[in-house]
């Protein structure tokens, strides 16, 4: 079994909701991914960085991303982000040209609304992860895993598509 790292860097699918003011707030924490590796018989190094919304990601973020994978010794990661700027960052890391398996994915509701649509997309990049060699930077949502450049979010139907 390939060792994988899950690095978090925030998104929808990490919001948590705070009773004191009524937002959803980034869980900087991850205890959503948590909950989940505790179930799986596997391991999986979890790493927290930036906790933002994906909206509020700037390409300082998107390179502290970039030295995070970088400085790695895994060659699969999956990436938790937010999915409004997931192909910026995509991008981002392709322009990178970092010879590893990396698959982006989220959530459009947060795991701990409902943890059926993020838990289904983490276990989609972690199962493509384990089952391929594939170099490249990959997105894993709704079902689809493909290549960054031919998934988009189609914000009309709200899910994704390639």
């Amino acid at each position: 079994m390939k060792k994988i790292l899950l690095i978090s860097t925030g998104g929808t699918w990490n919001k948590i909701y705070n009773p004191l003011n009524g937002n959803l707030e980034i869980d900087k924490h991850s205890k959503g991914l948590l909950e989940i590796a505790s179930c799986w018989l596997c391991t999986f190094e979890i790493v927290n960085i930036i906790g933002k919304d994906s909206l509020e990601m700037t390409n300082k973020d998107r390179e502290t991303l970039k030295n995070t994978i970088k400085k790695s010794n895994h060659e699969h990661i999956i990436v938790i982000h937010g999915t409004d700027t997931m192909d910026i960052t995509a991008q981002y890391l392709a322009d990178s040209k970092m010879n590893k398996s990396i698959v982006l994915t989220g959530a459009m509701v947060p795991y701990s609304i409902n943890p059926i649509e993020a838990t289904a997309n983490v276990t989609s990049a972690y199962g493509y992860l384990q089952a391929t060699d594939k170099k490249g930077i990959f997105i894993a949502m709704h079902g689809i895993i493909s290549d960054y450049s031919k998934v988009k979010k189609d914000r009309t139907q709200g899910k994704f598509i390639l």
